[in-house]
């Protein structure tokens, strides 16, 4: 399907910059642009491509001030990449939408599926479990028993939600995600023998969360590991068991939390970060890729680098002085020499 520049610039209350009849049916990036399609530029590294860009139309911010000609027709709002996100939104609730029960498949006669719902082939729907309206279960997805799903909320091909376990509205978990499998919990019973502590509560979920491919959500030794609203987690993250992340928390890749540690409200944190167990993490801190954590954050808003991380600012002015630390030992085994010299 064709859109021109200005059904685009109307549907996300822009400003056309051009030719607003030009039409695309695609999108693509804008250094790899092609006639036909639409792209965006809101990092300004790739300011240079959009003198070169052979895209059709191109999303900028309003502010954006051109240093010469360009070819594409402009779309000007008041965010390039929110605005993308707008309009792939728009592409995907476009496509058809796959509904009913795909055989062979398993759904206990005790669980309650609402309306307009798909279960994929091979799919298992345990005792007691409540899905709500418009449900995606795509193939070998596993529901244990008692399980809660909110309305709206997609499990992409193998995703594992183990019993008991509450999922709010409007989620998406994408492939090989597994929420409530057991805590990390084993008491030592010997000099060479450990004895599994039983993992009898549960995790929450709450809407409008996302995780991402072979991340594992533990459930709670005893009450509930908790994923509060708007949280959105990346691939191959561990989160332990009795761990709460607040509201509106973001996580990269390879990050592990351990066991009843609690993360606030609005936390950015890079990948490969990993946080030791029973911490508190106050809102709006951010933490660089590769730290490690190993104690109570207490200052809002904090930006922490190294392991055991600190401070960044501090952090980038040490690590001036971890880079020269072999030219100045030998700057200091040349001065001991010179002042041994001097001492005869």
């Amino acid at each position: 399907m064709n859109f021109t520049a200005n059904d685009i610039a109307e549907f996300l209350n822009g400003e056309v910059d051009g030719d607003g009849s030009v039409s695309v049916n695609n999108v693509s990036r804008i250094e790899e642009g092609r006639e036909g399609t639409l792209s965006f530029l809101s990092n300004p590294k790739y300011i240079h491509y959009i003198y070169e860009t052979k895209s059709s139309i191109v999303l900028v911010n309003k502010d954006f001030v051109a240093d010469k000609e360009i070819a594409a027709t402009l779309i000007r709002v008041e965010d390039a990449y929110q605005a993308l996100a707008q309009l792939l939104e728009m592409y995907e609730q476009s496509k058809p939408q796959r509904v009913g029960i795909e055989q062979p498949s398993f759904v206990s006669k005790t669980a309650q599926v609402g309306e307009q719902v798909y279960i994929g082939a091979f799919a298992y729907v345990g005792s007691n479990v409540k899905i709500g309206k418009n449900v995606k279960l795509y193939p070998h997805v596993y529901v244990g028993d008692n399980v809660v799903i909110g309305d709206n909320t997609v499990l992409n091909s193998g995703v594992k939600v183990y019993e008991n376990c509450i999922i709010g509205k409007e989620c998406i978990f994408h492939s090989g995600v597994v929420i409530g499998g057991d805590g990390f919990g084993f008491a030592p019973s010997s000099a060479n023998d450990y004895k599994k502590v039983p993992q009898i509560g549960n995790v929450v979920i709450e809407d409008h969360v996302e995780i991402g491919a072979n991340t594992c959500v533990d459930r709670a030794t005893m009450g509930s590991t908790i994923i509060r609203k708007g949280v959105k987690l990346d691939n191959l993250i561990q989160v332990a068991h009795n761990v709460e992340i607040d509201e509106h928390t973001v996580i990269a890749a390879q990050t592990g939390i351990a066991g009843s540690s609690k993360v606030g409200k609005n936390c950015m944190i890079g990948g490969q970060v990993g946080l030791s167990g029973h911490l508190s993490i106050a809102n709006e801190v951010k933490i660089a890729a590769q730290s490690g954590i190993g104690r109570n954050i207490k200052q809002e808003g904090v930006v922490l680098q190294g392991s055991p991380a600190f401070e960044f600012g501090p952090y980038q002015k040490s690590y001036v002085l971890f880079k020269n630390l072999p030219k100045m030992r030998e700057q200091i085994i040349a001065l001991e020499k010179e002042l041994k010299e001097l001492k005869k």
